[in-house]
């Protein structure tokens, strides 16, 4: 009777645990990605999405009632790229990705269930059943704290992936910096440079005039000729250089180039050429090196190091193995308990300890490594913002200088002690003044960029930047 009870009760067993593990299981979804798609999701985006104003509207706090806005700015650009931009939406899904390895790293071991069923082929006379029934259960039990250790890990990996999305982010905003000083620099380009052409076609002209009359060799106009096919080639090149600048702005944004026709961009938010003083330099670069998200990336991975290392020192000490199991052994019942431990006998986990601690002390010099190239960055950045804003300042004043002299010029010209050829030079020079003066102007821009991109503290924020430092960080609670 007893035989043919558990004869039945071993598949019921069975069914009762098979049902308890399939019932917490996950089941697996298939999300396929089809390029065409997705390549028509990248082709459709536009600057006139509803969705992009909801967005720009929540975080802008701004209420868009003209949509879209007639002049786009840089901060309002920067949102939109912020929306669009495919290396932010990476830098999110890694960020995900290690925000579920703290789930991982606070997961307790399951315990195990054996069943281990017999027949004995010679069993003694008079035996009820030569069939015998086994099982055996298993808890394992961490200790020296192995799982708070592996949380801490996991919280701070998660830490570091959230800083490098500021990181990306920082980035992005950099890119759509110079692509925006990129366009409004070839668009001024290619005005000035048709002004040129204009200014130097009126000066053949009128030296073909005095070649006509006898009045000059033909060398003279030659040079003029080659001067006006120069700037005319200066003219192509400037307007084909205006088309990449748009794409590059496109690329910036995240946008396909075509989501650009009739948009109006502005770049007088754009980070403009700043002097700053050495105390106000001093304390931006000292709140820089402990504030900047690279910094923070870098702490937070020394920090999951250290916990590491903590790990591997706590798995010196073995696990224990809480046991039971039960024996129903032809007609007896029999029943048992176990305590099993790992004996560290022939090592003591020297060498994951040894290699832990290597990457310790390999994740403290990464960061020294990025607080020295950031000072580098930002030494480097200042110089050159200092020497572009002088050499801004000179071409201004060699400007004005030449504005006066074409004044001068002209008023000579009425006066009839100048002609128009000589009007027409002085215009020449002031030309090709303005030129350098925009080269000037636009890498003093470009300049005034990686400062901010060195120090990571937009100049509007500089006054509010304390001498005092941050608090160390703490990894956030992702529970």
């Amino acid at each position: 009777m007893a035989a043919s009870r558990f004869r039945y009760l071993a598949p019921v067993a069975i069914v009762v645990v098979a049902a308890a593990l399939a019932g917490g299981c996950q089941h697996y979804v298939d999300q396929p990605l089809s390029p065409d798609q997705t390549a028509a999701q990248l082709l459709g985006r536009t600057l006139t999405a509803p969705d992009l104003q909801k967005f720009l509207q929540v975080n802008l706090g701004r209420d868009f009632s003209e949509w879209p806005p007639k002049s786009w700015d840089f901060e309002t650009l920067n949102w939109v790229a912020l929306y669009y931009n495919p290396a932010l939406q990476v830098a999110r899904a890694q960020w995900a990705g290690a925000r579920g390895s703290i789930v991982t790293g606070a997961e307790r071991p399951n315990p195990s269930v054996n069943f281990s069923p017999g027949y004995d082929f010679n069993p003694a006379v008079g035996t009820i059943s030569p069939w015998f029934l086994g099982g055996s259960f298993d808890l394992p039990i961490e200790t020296a704290g192995k799982r708070e250790k592996r949380i801490s890990q996991a919280q701070w990996v998660a830490e570091a992936a959230r800083q490098n999305v500021f990181v990306a982010a920082w980035q992005v905003r950099s890119d759509l910096r110079q692509a925006l000083i990129e366009l409004d620099a070839t668009g001024q380009r290619a005005q000035l440079v048709l002004l040129q052409v204009a200014t130097q076609q009126r000066v053949v002209d009128l030296l073909q005039e005095r070649f006509n009359a006898g009045a000059i060799a033909a060398d003279e106009i030659s040079t003029a000729r080659l001067a006006l096919v120069k700037a005319q080639s200066d003219a192509g090149a400037a307007e084909r250089a205006l088309g990449l600048a748009r794409s590059h702005l496109s690329a910036a944004l995240g946008v396909p180039a075509s989501a650009l026709e009739g948009q109006n961009f502005s770049s007088t938010q754009v980070t403009p050429a700043r002097n700053f003083t050495r105390e106000q330099l001093d304390a931006a670069r000292r709140v820089s090196l402990q504030t900047r998200a690279d910094v923070q990336a870098a702490l937070a991975t020394y920090q999951a190091s250290q916990a590491a290392l903590q790990l591997e020192i706590a798995k010196q000490y073995p696990d224990v193995h809480l046991g039971s199991g039960y024996l129903y052994d032809l007609g007896e019942n029999k029943w048992d308990l176990s305590l099993g431990v790992e004996l560290p006998i022939f090592n003591h986990n020297e060498g994951p300890v040894a290699e832990a601690a290597a990457a310790r002390q390999e994740a403290g010099a990464q960061l020294l490594a990025t607080q020295a190239r950031i000072i580098a960055q930002i030494d480097a950045a200042a110089a050159a913002s200092a020497a572009a804003t002088g050499a801004v300042d000179d071409l201004q004043k060699a400007n004005a200088e030449l504005q006066q002299h074409l004044d001068r010029v002209r008023a000579q010209t009425e006066a009839g002690a100048a002609d128009q050829l000589d009007n027409q030079t002085a215009l020449l020079d002031l030309d090709a003044s303005q030129l350098a003066l925009l080269d000037a102007q636009t890498q003093a821009a470009s300049a005034a960029g990686q400062l901010e991109d060195a120090l990571q503290v937009p100049f509007a924020n500089l006054t509010a930047v304390q001498n005092d430092p941050h608090s160390p960080a703490t990894p956030p609670s992702h529970e």
